[in-house]
């Protein structure tokens, strides 16, 4: 039986809760049987998997390797997933490259198995960052199942994190954060764009979440809005949209019953 991470509360409540407990709470939760039963194996055995057909016939390894960037609702998916792997990111053509899911391309360049230099699953480090990766989402996805907005609040932290380090352009870093659903969710929200903005070109949407955050949060530059103050207000103000948003549909709700309970009178 694997550890249920405790939410106490939602919204701000439960955040703060959550920011006070979660390092006690990550180190139960990653001493689950069942989590290092699946990390120990993947460990074990990565290192000897050379194609993506290797990797996509063992499901217990791919559940870890989908796991560990957010993407094990396609654990079921093994054609799609094979071609992803094997098609690398090199190529402009490669099926991770058109998919609007930055997290596709993570996962296959990460592997490497498109890579005319070979796969990166037996190099130094490889095995230890994947399961890292792995429980930290396994503990997002854990949260989630108590309460979804403090999952995405969770994964935009980490995943800002991410971005920054990855060495890009500013330009390139919003385009990774716009492409990867989850994140995109949050920021969406903290600045209470419309459910219809992503119909728009995608260089205006970037022009529009930067000149939305510079207003808002005071900065549009991503290595900024990991600042402590700043980062806190944005988590801080799309839980409390996420809040309003909850309350204004139960109010509809209850007021849409006692109508429908009036009129039967």
């Amino acid at each position: 039986m694997s550890f249920q991470p405790i939410v106490v509360g939602s919204g701000l409540v439960g955040w703060q809760f959550l920011q006070s407990t979660q390092a006690r709470q990550k180190e139960v939760f990653n001493a689950s049987p069942l989590l290092k039963r699946d990390t120990d194996y993947f460990a074990e055995n990565i290192g000897s998997v050379k194609s993506a057909e290797d990797l996509v016939s063992d499901r217990r390894m791919l559940r870890v390797a989908l796991g560990a960037f957010g993407l094990q609702d396609d654990i079921d998916s093994k054609f799609f997933i094979r071609k992803i792997l094997e098609e690398g990111t090199t190529e402009r053509s490669a099926l991770a490259n058109k998919l609007a899911d930055e997290r596709y391309k993570a996962f296959s360049k990460a592997f490497g198995f498109g890579n005319p230099r070979g796969p990166g699953t037996s190099a130094p480090g490889f095995a230890e960052d994947i399961v890292a990766k792995f429980r930290q989402q396994s503990f997002e996805v854990a949260v989630g199942e108590s309460d979804q907005s403090l999952r995405l609040a969770l994964n935009f932290e980490r995943g800002l994190t991410e971005i920054n380090e990855s060495g890009s352009s500013e330009n390139a870093q919003w385009f990774r954060l716009m492409g990867t659903p989850p994140m995109r969710t949050v920021l969406e929200k903290a600045l209470n764009l419309p459910k219809t903005f992503g119909q728009l070109d995608i260089d205006v949407q970037k022009q529009v979440f930067q000149d939305k955050a510079q207003a808002r949060f005071g900065t549009d530059k991503i290595s900024e809005m990991l600042e402590p103050d700043v980062m806190k207000k944005i988590v801080q103000t799309y839980l409390l949209q996420e809040q309003i948003g909850l309350f204004q549909a139960t109010s509809s709700g209850q007021i849409a019953i006692t109508l429908l309970q009036t009129a039967r009178r």
